[in-house]
């Protein structure tokens, strides 16, 4: 899938000229937050993992990291990344475009309470140089197959 995947899945919420498209990459959490001119917390980061046999994406702030502990207790299993190969083939966008726009059916996903400090958010958008900024209630309402929001993360901070 791709950029233009995204900006179709949004076309039917009046949403795809919101799509960014950056004259540089965005494909890391620095890169993003350079492109878009924001903090690297700010990048919502699509993180690919194999649970049963099935993808699923957790979607963090930039400057979180799975916690092992949260997710075994969530997911019952060690947390496994998606080789890029299997990020491609079974989520449906290549690493560094990865969002939770435009992706396969049976990809479920969860959104990680670290996000929920910002006023808005920058997931990517199906592309290794794009971006869409949006609120966490619209980033919920506009992901596919949401499962709802969690705590699977370490390393951030709330504000207080």
């Amino acid at each position: 899938m791709s950029i233009a995947a995204v900006r179709d899945y949004f076309a039917q919420f009046g949403m795809a000229d919101k799509v960014l498209e950056f004259s540089t990459s965005s494909a890391t959490v620095e890169l993003a937050a350079q492109a878009a001119g924001v903090i690297p917390a700010r990048i919502a980061k699509s993180l690919s993992f194999k649970v049963d046999g099935k993808a699923i994406l957790i979607i963090t702030a930039g400057d979180a990291k799975v916690d092992n502990a949260k997710f075994k207790n969530a997911f019952h299993t060690k947390a496994k990344m998606l080789t890029p190969e299997e990020v491609v083939d079974l989520v449906g966008h290549a690493v560094g475009g990865v969002c939770p726009f435009a992706i396969k059916e049976d990809v479920a996903v969860y959104l990680d309470c670290s996000m929920k400090r910002f006023p808005s958010v920058f997931p990517a958008a199906g592309s290794a140089n794009s971006a869409i900024e949006l609120t966490c209630d619209q980033l919920e309402q506009y992901a596919q197959n949401v499962q709802g929001w969690g705590d699977f993360c370490k390393g951030w901070q709330a504000e207080d």
